[in-house]
């Protein structure tokens, strides 16, 4: 078998430090001249405990605090881009930093689990590590920026300082996904709400899984169900034991956390209180998410949800129990671990339905809801979807989605000590542990789909390309930073980002996983062992022209074997469309809109870390110019934004950190009250306008 390009090892490696206006050095190439605006980009880059990734304990990449990224494009007179960086610094945040190891209170500390960061004691970490959302709720009102992430609500930042101001609606409108007495109590949510400019409104969800939900994520329970039920042929006795030895943990679970599933849909006029409803199927049954909620769309008429493939189960949090004990810790993971599911639910709402809500009011969260709960059409999609995107114009009622499918590219996976390589049953280096497995095992998907929305039936069409579409993640395009660039409101040309495969972050594990994936494309045998196994796979940039549904522009990341034996293996990650800004009295662009600007990236190697700018109308020519810093040191970078300009923020939105927190400080011990009063409220920046109250 030939030898496979390595994954660069420097994508585990991550500095959390702060930087204040350090200027980037060209490389090579020309910053275009008319470049301008502000690049925003967010990178997780581990806990207060680590200073940076690696995470100490081999937990998932994405698990940790964010680093939020500022480029300013074209800001200093010889048209240099210069960079500042903040951490995402929370309320959790705050009393993070104050229990870490060899602190005064370290007894009541967070440590990592899996995917998520928990105190038994303080509650769940809520990371803001994943995207952003800009808002303009008002044409003469400056642009306001929201910071978010899968697991916690939403927060605003401001755009010039960077700094965490306040979230998005107070602890009593948000309903946990546990009922747990802790001051951080664990929301769920979407790292992608979406702002309608037309209305402007903010859109987001709050969900919850029901106990059963996640007991029935994990192998073990759902194959003792099948046996009692297949027992029960001609064993009855044997088939009711079964059902009695996983009843009490139903229920005790059950009484412990009372939750239950449910979907409520949020909005939001980024000045008052959020509104509510309560979604439930065609059945009147409220809607079940066995996965996530990761991303949500939006139209003219109607809302798309989805149960995404970024699954969340006992397997992402139950990683490594037995330190000591490899052996357990692979009995453990297979007896827990599901693959995601092969395809995708969709939940379509019709905005005509929207017309009341109900709050959230009371001690409990939900205990005083009202309203009549809001139908939410359900369809089923045959291709897992990770992230998508909607038309803003739905003639007829007809729906365009366009999604990406991670086919058998499993995200909520990562590289374990335990694990040996698919390929020859080595171990895999200890210098990739943390990493999302994505040695893919199998090719990936773009999908366009025609929904009507009042029935659900779709057309389909899906293009794949063998050499760069695997593993496709992040996604761009000129209407997430200019909505008016779309009049029709259909979207032309969409950015697409894949990370590639890579042999060695392909564990046995995770071939045994999905060796039997129903919709596969690649035969095992030619996606493990054929003579080009690895090769020709790489990280890429690519343009999809939607009409056609084909790869209009695309421009592979380069792998190249240096002359020492030493490879140099490029990865492309957080794409952004930059548009060209003209000048009023300029003739107008020939260009096609969508393609007339430029696209940012982060590009990385073993060797260097970058910025790249592209062409966006010419991918395939590569990078116009790299740029670089000493101090420019990220790892996995997630989501990016960009802001003509960027103002202080001013909006008189705010909930009071003491008022939101001291009604969830009543049944904690002194000792966590002690907390908040001399690490968390001093660090919290007091409201200037009259607080938003609970």
């Amino acid at each position: 078998m030939p030898q496979q390009p390595p994954f660069p090892r420097s994508m585990l490696r991550a500095s959390a430090a702060e930087l204040i206006e350090e200027q980037l050095v060209v490389v090579e190439g020309e910053i275009p001249a008319d470049l301008q605006g502000h690049l925003f980009l967010i990178a997780p880059v581990g806990s207060v405990s680590s200073d940076g990734l690696p995470n100490p304990d081999d937990s998932h990449v994405w698990n940790g605090n964010g680093l939020i990224h500022r480029f300013d494009l074209n800001q200093t007179p010889g048209g240099g881009i210069v960079l500042t960086t903040r951490l995402a610094r929370t309320p959790c945040f705050w009393a993070d930093l104050a229990t870490r190891p060899g602190s005064a209170a370290a007894g009541l500390g967070f440590s990592d689990w899996g995917m998520s960061r928990f105190s038994v004691h303080l509650g769940m970490r809520n990371q803001l590590n994943t995207a952003f959302v800009p808002m303009r709720f008002g044409p003469d009102e400056p642009t306001r920026l929201l910071l978010t992430f899968d697991g916690g609500r939403p927060y605003e930042i401001d755009p010039v300082t960077l700094q965490v101001v306040t979230p998005v609606g107070t602890n009593v409108e948000w309903r946990p996904g546990a009922d747990l007495p802790l001051p951080f109590p664990p929301v769920l949510s979407t790292a992608h709400p979406v702002f309608d400019p037309a209305t402007a409104t903010l859109f987001t969800v709050n969900y919850g899984r029901s106990t059963g939900n996640f007991l029935d994520t994990i192998p073990l329970v759902d194959r003792l169900d099948r046996l009692a039920g297949a027992v029960a042929q001609v064993f009855r006795p044997l088939a009711q034991l079964a059902g009695l030895l996983l009843a009490p943990v139903r229920s005790l679970l059950r009484r412990r956390l009372g939750v239950a599933d449910f979907v409520h849909l949020l909005a939001w006029d980024g000045r008052g209180p959020l509104r509510r409803w309560s979604l439930v199927d065609e059945r009147g049954e409220p809607l079940r998410i066995d996965q996530t909620m990761h991303q949500i769309g939006v139209s003219r008429d109607y809302l798309v949800l989805a149960d995404t493939s970024l699954k969340f189960g006992l397997e992402q949090l139950l990683s490594r129990p037995f330190r000591r004990c490899p052996a357990l810790n692979r009995l453990l993971r297979r007896l827990l671990t599901r693959p995601q599911k092969p395809d995708t639910t969709l939940y379509v709402v019709r905005r005509g339905d929207l017309s009341s809500s109900a709050p959230m009011v009371g001690e409990k969260a939900g205990a005083a809801e009202t309203g009549s709960p809001v139908i939410a059409r359900r369809l089923v999609i045959p291709l897992e979807v990770g992230h998508f995107l909607v038309d803003w114009a739905n003639p007829g009622g007809r729906i365009s989605l366009h999604a990406a499918h991670e086919c058998a590219t499993d995200v909520s996976e990562w590289v374990r000590p335990e694990d040996v390589s698919a390929l020859d049953g080595r171990p895999l280096d200890p210098a990739l542990r943390g990493m999302i497995a994505v040695g893919a095992m199998d090719l990936g998907r773009l999908g366009r789909y025609e929904i009507d929305g009042e029935t659900g039936a779709f057309l389909a069409r899906t293009l794949h390309d063998q050499s760069l579409t695997w593993g496709i993640g992040l996604y761009t395009c000129r209407r997430d930073v200019d909505p008016s660039a779309a009049p029709d409101g259909r979207l032309s040309s969409i950015y697409w980002q894949s990370l590639g495969f890579w042999a060695d972050l392909l564990p046995e594990f995770l071939r045994r996983l999905y060796a039997d994936y129903p919709h596969r494309l690649v035969p095992l045998p030619e996606l493990l062992e054929g003579p080009a196994a690895g090769g020709g796979r790489p990280s890429a940039l690519f343009r999809v022209d939607t009409a056609t549904m084909t790869i209009a522009d695309a421009y592979p990341f380069p792998q190249r074997q240096l002359a020492g034996g030493e490879w140099q293996t490029w990865v492309c990650n957080s794409p952004q469309f930059v548009p060209r800004i003209r000048p009023a009295a300029a003739p107008a662009a020939a260009a096609d809109p969508d393609t007339d600007g430029w696209i940012l990236c982060v590009a990385i190697s073993e060797q260097a870390k970058e910025l790249w700018i592209f062409d966006a109308a010419h991918l395939a020519l590569g990078p116009l110019c790299r740029l670089a810093h000493p101090r420019f040191d990220p790892g996995y970078t997630i989501h990016t934004t960009w802001l003509e300009c960027i103002e202080p923020r001013s909006a008189a939105y705010c909930v009071d950190a003491r008022a939101d927190y001291d009604p969830r400080l009543e049944r904690v011990p002194d000792v966590v009250r002690e907390l908040f009063e001399q690490h968390v409220y001093p660090h919290v920046e007091p409201c200037p306008r009259p607080p938003v109250t609970p």
